[in-house]
């Protein structure tokens, strides 16, 4: 079985296996509102004792309600505990699929290695046929761009979610890959909707919606704000 066969097919299972631990959160989410919405109830209610007559020396909570509220803690670890494997999970498909990416790239760059030192005076129509080849791996490189900032960006979610639902109000200390490459104005990695630059000489290439202004996909050809700057300068030397 080839590289991408079985890509394909660990790909195709992960959906499911997503859906499994996106709805065990959802239950250790319920489970801990409730631990949490009981432990309130019989804080309160200890709290009119103690007001009734306990001497202070003597305040104090129950064992039950400080029970209660370490099963709350062991909860809340659960989850963020699931919530990290989640994002470990999706971003090792991540890597494969770079990894798919590159060596495609390495076989495309051979291909033409092989092709440009059998015919060596390109004709006309080949030339047009390489543009269209060129203008489609980056239509291709769009859309995989966004699909996996899409998912990456779905599991940064449900841990971001886990964190702030955590009632031990403890940092998170989550793995970040040195690898992973940067983009944008902000030299961030992807997430969420990103463009690209149509100037093939861009230095940057790859732009978050929100850095550049965009609340959709644009029609037509886009160029970051440095490139259209450059182009405009151009149109007015031409002049």
């Amino acid at each position: 079985m080839s590289f991408i066969d079985e890509f394909q097919a660990d790909l195709e299972a992960l959906p499911n296996i997503l859906q499994k631990k996106y709805a065990l959160m959802r239950d250790l989410d319920k489970s801990l509102q409730e631990v949490v919405r009981q432990n309130e109830q019989r804080c309160e209610q200890e709290i009119e004792d103690i007001k009734r007559g306990v001497r202070a020396e003597n305040i104090r909570f129950s064992d039950e309600a400080l029970d209660e509220q370490k099963h709350g803690i062991r909860i809340a670890d659960e989850k963020v505990a699931l919530a990290i494997q989640t994002y470990d999970l999706v971003d090792s498909h991540i890597q494969q699929l770079d990894q798919y990416l590159k060596m495609s790239d390495e076989e495309l760059r051979r291909e033409r290695e092989n092709a440009a030192t059998a015919s060596p005076v390109p004709s006309p129509n080949s030339t047009t046929k390489s543009g269209r080849s060129n203008e489609s791996g980056r239509g291709g490189r769009k859309k995989t761009r966004l699909a996996t900032a899409a998912a990456a960006a779905a599991a940064a979610t449900e841990v971001a979610a886990a964190a702030v639902e955590n009632p031990t109000g403890m940092e998170l200390d989550l793995p970040v890959d040195p690898n992973e490459p940067t983009y944008c104005l902000c030299n961030q990695v992807s997430y969420g909707e990103m463009v690209a630059c149509d100037n093939p000489n861009c230095k940057i290439e790859w732009f978050h919606f929100g850095c550049v202004g965009l609340k959709e996909q644009p029609r037509g050809k886009w160029y970051c704000p440095d490139c259209a700057a450059l182009k405009n300068r151009r149109k007015g030397r031409s002049r």
